[in-house]
């Protein structure tokens, strides 16, 4: 006799029952018209985008999901014989809901939905984390951006005009140059040699812009998106003077102090298709692209009277099949994408605002030591009450990094009477209030006759004024700060922050869903997909709890089957 094996309701079906319609074409009004032939709706584009990043399709795919498979056209409202529409719809819609502001659309919808059905609650506790982003174009160094700024021009001008290009470039000798792009060759190994050809490249791309800016040229030209990202990267990258006598001298722009100076990071173009795209170093990590944040909810479970969770069963196998109060999945709430240069720390109040005005900001927020400072904890707590809970940052002072000298910890503040004494017991002679990097700080100061001559001198500063300078915070960071680092060592606090580690488990399943590869060039485009991940990635999580099937699989050793066996 066989047993006949349930079969799984697919997670479409499942949507479409237990959500209903979470998603309203009105909420797309601003990236589409009322005129003109009537098209797919956006909500139902949205659904499939939606479909699309959970199930890991192409657009071709998505669109054949579409025309051929009954849960799909269940999902979305369809008549069996619908034909569903051409692929190239679904790039069409990414880029008016980008263009139009409206990536946060779907996981707003989505989250409203879950908190009327009591899924997803303000006042509980969440955790985020960060992962690196790899744009999609290539990673040039300055040389390769330079010519490849040069390159992508005018192949653009090519294709606008190219009647107008031929009569104001030597075509062969330019194709010789910039036919291929330049991580197609290697460049020259010398550096003579690679600053001559960087220097010949700034002469192509200047004598390009002086034709395009012409009086005799066409004045849209100057409209291409190529034409004005090579005048933005030859202006960071080279410095352009006409001496006296008329000549023209092009000079590479290099680090202050020997050189011009370069544009800050977050400013500067890496690669002239993505012109978003920045360079970010995180500890041994260093990538061209963006950076994803990413907070999802982590309550206790709830507690209930059935005999498995008294007997100490943990999670959902831990109740009885009718049990009545199941625990609720860990669901994404917010999800931001930055350029690669904003630090995590500068994210800790903007994740906090934007949960708060969803009204599902956390009481209590479990971070690393990267979201952190006392700043932070003590304003967090003020403005929305939320306690930011995780280890901070540690001393990085150039002593206490080294572990030899005297760190900040080494000496005694009196804030009473606004004077720092050092580990040799000599006072500080001024205490200035200043701001540093827009924070108030305070900064004492020692005397040069007592520093001098000190015979720990070279354990406390290296300074060329021969005397120790401090920065100390003000009065209730430096108290918050002090007793935050002190609940740190407690086993209470260390058994709460355990907490945070589960968004490794997060970020991994995002990783498997193409999270760390940006599938789009433009910040717009890469921030929506991640939004559309996290709905896909909420749904799957939904799905499994609505169904009873854990996501987190183990496997079963052989032994462990063999004792299975043998008990039944």
């Amino acid at each position: 006799m066989y047993r006949s094996r349930k079969t799984e309701r697919p997670l479409a079906v499942e949507i479409r029952d237990r959500l209903g319609q979470w998603l309203a074409d009105e909420e797309f009004a601003a990236a589409f018209g009322i005129r003109g032939r009537p098209g797919w709706p956006p909500s139902r584009l949205a659904l499939v985008t939606v479909l699309q990043r959970a199930e890991k399709l192409t657009d071709r795919l998505a669109a054949e999901a579409v025309r051929a498979r009954l849960d799909w056209k269940y999902l979305l409202g369809l008549l069996l014989e619908d034909p569903g529409f051409d692929h190239t719809v679904l790039a069409e819609f990414r880029g008016k809901a980008a263009e139009a502001g409206l990536e946060q659309v779907a996981l707003d919808a989505l989250l409203e939905r879950l908190v009327s059905a009591g899924l997803v609650k303000a006042g509980g506790k969440q955790r985020t984390d960060s992962t690196h982003v790899i744009a999609a174009v290539a990673a040039l160094n300055r040389l390769e951006l330079a010519g490849e700024s040069v390159r992508a021009a005018v192949e653009a001008l090519a294709a606008a005009h190219p009647d107008w290009l031929a009569q104001r470039i030597c075509v062969s000798d330019w194709t010789r140059r910039y036919g291929t792009p330049m991580t197609a060759w290697r460049p020259p190994a010398s550096q003579a040699k690679q600053d001559e050809l960087a220097i010949a490249y700034a002469r192509d791309g200047y004598a390009l812009l002086e034709a395009v800016y012409g009086p005799s040229s066409p004045p849209w030209l100057r409209e291409l998106p190529a034409v004005d990202v090579l005048r933005r990267v030859l202006v960071q990258n080279y410095t352009r003077t006409i001496t006296g006598n008329g000549r023209e001298v092009i000079k590479r722009r290099e680090k202050e102090p020997e050189g011009d100076g370069l544009p800050p990071g977050h400013a500067r173009i890496a690669s002239p298709y993505d012109t978003d795209a920045r360079w970010g170093v995180k500890r041994e990590e260093f990538w061209l692209g963006y950076k994803l944040h990413v907070t999802e909810t982590c309550d206790d479970e709830p507690r209930c009277g059935c005999p498995a969770a008294r007997d100490g069963g943990t999670g959902r196998r831990g109740h009885d099949g009718d049990c009545a109060a199941p625990a609720f999945p860990n669901l994404i709430t917010h999800v931001a994408t930055t350029d690669a240069t904003v630090t995590d720390n500068q994210m800790t109040a903007v994740i906090d605002d934007d949960l708060a005005g969803k009204t599902l900001a956390p009481g209590r927020h479990y971070l690393d030591s990267g979201y952190l400072s006392a700043a932070l904890v003590v304003a967090e707590a003020a403005r929305h009450g939320i306690a930011l809970i995780g280890p901070l940052l540690a001393d990085t002072s150039a002593q206490a990094r080294a572990g030899h000298g005297y760190a900040r910890a080494d000496f005694t503040v009196d804030y009473d009477s606004k004077t720092v004494l050092c580990p040799q017991g000599k006072t500080s002679v001024s205490w200035t209030l200043c701001a540093q990097r827009g924070k108030d700080a305070i900064v004492a100061t020692f005397s040069a006759a007592d520093c001098g001559p000190c015979p720990a001198r070279t354990l406390c500063t290296t300074s060329s004024t021969k005397r120790r300078q401090l920065t100390v915070l003000p009065r209730d960071l430096a108290e918050a700060q002090a007793a935050a680092r002190a609940a740190e060592t407690a086993i209470q606090f260390q058994a709460d922050y355990a907490r945070r580690a589960g968004v490794e488990g997060t970020m991994h399943q995002a990783v498997s869903h193409g999270a760390r590869r940006a599938r789009y060039r433009g910040l717009p485009k890469t921030r929506l997909d991640h939004l559309y991940m996290a709905c896909a990635l909420n749904l799957i999580r939904l799905h499994a709890y609505w169904t009873g099937t854990p996501l987190d699989r183990r496997r079963t050793s052989h032994l462990a089957r063999l004792e299975l066996g043998l008990a039944a």
